[in-house]
């Protein structure tokens, strides 16, 4: 009789479980990126003493990449996100549905 209040609690838990995960893994690379980082600007510096800041490109590139892992992990990609993509889903389900009544007429 509890089966399906077990299951929605233990799709909870996969679901905050995944997204713990991902945070997670931003935390990391964002620590990984900025260590890279001073360490290209350190190198940088010795080698031309920033006349041509050229670690800056590795810095945006980079960069926008950890945005987008952000975006992920903090969920700030509503547009694109899995609501979008469940409406998506159930509007193409039913335009096909309605597709396939009118063949039938």
């Amino acid at each position: 009789m509890n089966t399906n209040r077990d299951t929605d609690r233990d799709n909870k838990y996969l679901r905050a479980k995944e997204r713990m995960e991902n945070i997670k893994k931003f935390y990391t690379s964002l620590f990984f990126y900025v260590v890279f980082i001073i360490f290209l600007a350190g190198l940088n510096y010795y080698t031309n003493e920033l006349r041509y800041p050229w670690f800056l490109w590795a810095a945006l590139g980079w960069g926008i990449g950890i945005v987008f892992q952000a975006a992920k992990a903090f969920k700030w990609n509503s547009f694109l996100g899995k609501d979008w993509e469940e409406r998506k889903m159930k509007q193409f389900m039913e335009e096909d549905e309605k597709n396939s009544k009118d063949l039938w007429k």
